[in-house]
């Protein structure tokens, strides 16, 4: 870092995203990217969008928020757009936390929780999971502080039912609780329908997994309208054009065509499904992960060696160094055709490993 850095991010440790290869081509199965491309609707609206760039986009996101807030059964100015669902919850932590409300997360989770936190300057708890991954809804309930929970979460996939959410919600009406469903399409329930009951309830969602976007970066928040407009009040201290045309267009585009991601969801809930099961015949330790990638281990080679392994097949995977899960890999799931390589690759590695 230069001299000129202030001292109060000196000792900032950034988030490590999942690794950009651009040296060979991998089977890349280490972000929890869809598979798929963009609808047709999506990539028609954005290259129309493209035409007008000269002009800034819309603020207020008009009709994105019209036809989200449609979809989700809720009234537009119960929701904000963002860019990315990175963008919201950070605005989450700016707006909702200090140090009178601490930030609350399980210990393992989204590791950019933690980096947030710093950058903000805010002091924060990690709640430890169960010894089965799992989120203890009794460790929130009536905690002084907000509550941040991915549901499912990442990276075990594990998820709660609204039900116990809504018993943690419920349990601390003087402080915000915040729900990560970046997940939530592929085998979960989403706690939008609370949002209408609890003022203290925010929700973020994403385009990047089942919508197929990540490359567009585009995220929500839904929540009360006092909530959100506090949320607004930060944006636009900010960075008031936060979302560009074309994302803002295409996003409409993949509203407009819910059935093309509904499908998609299915395939890979499926796929998911079946990758559960091959890992398992071939004496893997899978979570039940409703997301849309499985968080597995083999007691025939180590987290770090089947990584490093898959790595030199051409199969990228995450593997994370945190001591409870340095045995895990987190593996995307893709199309059947992207499983059953992974697959071979697999077979062909306990055969080298015997």
């Amino acid at each position: 870092m230069s001299r000129f850095f202030v001292e109060k991010y000196k000792n900032l440790v950034p988030y490590t995203p999942g690794e950009q290869p651009k040296e060979r081509k991998f089977l890349k199965l280490n972000t929890n990217e869809s598979p798929f491309p963009p609808s047709e609707k999506a990539r028609k609206y954005a290259s129309d969008a493209a035409e007008r760039l000269q002009l800034y986009s819309d603020p207020e996101c008009t009709l994105l928020h019209e036809e989200f807030a449609k979809l989700c059964g809720v009234e537009s100015d119960c929701v904000l757009a963002t860019n990315g669902s990175d963008e919201i919850l950070n605005f989450a932590f700016m707006a909702f936390c200090d140090e009178s409300s601490p930030a609350l997360f399980p210990d393992i989770t989204y590791g950019f929780y933690p980096v947030f936190a710093d950058v903000n300057a805010v002091p924060y708890e990690k709640i430890p999971l169960a010894e089965d991954f799992s989120v203890e809804v009794e460790d929130y309930i009536g905690k002084k502080g907000t509550v941040f929970i991915a549901n499912p979460n990442a990276p075990t996939g594990l998820a709660l039912t609204v039900e116990q959410i809504e018993r943690i919600v419920a349990s601390n009406p003087d402080n915000v609780v915040v729900v990560d469903e970046a997940y939530v399409d592929f085998g979960t329930e989403s706690c939008i329908p609370l949002t209408k009951k609890y003022d203290n309830l925010l929700v973020t969602q994403t385009f990047s997994k089942s919508r197929s976007m990540a490359g567009a970066r585009l995220g929500f928040g839904i929540g009360c309208a006092a909530l959100i407009n506090d949320l607004k009040t930060i944006k636009y201290s900010t960075n008031p054009y936060n979302i560009n045309s074309m994302t803002m267009a295409a996003g409409v585009g993949v509203l407009l065509d819910d059935d093309y991601t509904k499908e998609n969801c299915r395939t890979i809930a499926e796929n998911r499904e079946y990758l559960k099961r091959e890992l398992t015949s071939l004496g893997f330790t899978v979570t039940d992960s409703k997301a849309n990638f499985v968080f597995a281990k083999s007691d025939k080679v180590s987290g770090a060696d089947f990584y490093t392994a898959l790595r030199e097949k051409g199969v990228l995977v995450r593997h994370f160094t945190q001591e409870r899960i340095s045995e895990y890999n987190r593996i995307t799931v893709g199309t059947r055709e992207q499983m059953d390589t992974l697959l071979d690759a697999t077979r062909s590695i306990l055969e080298e490993k015997k």
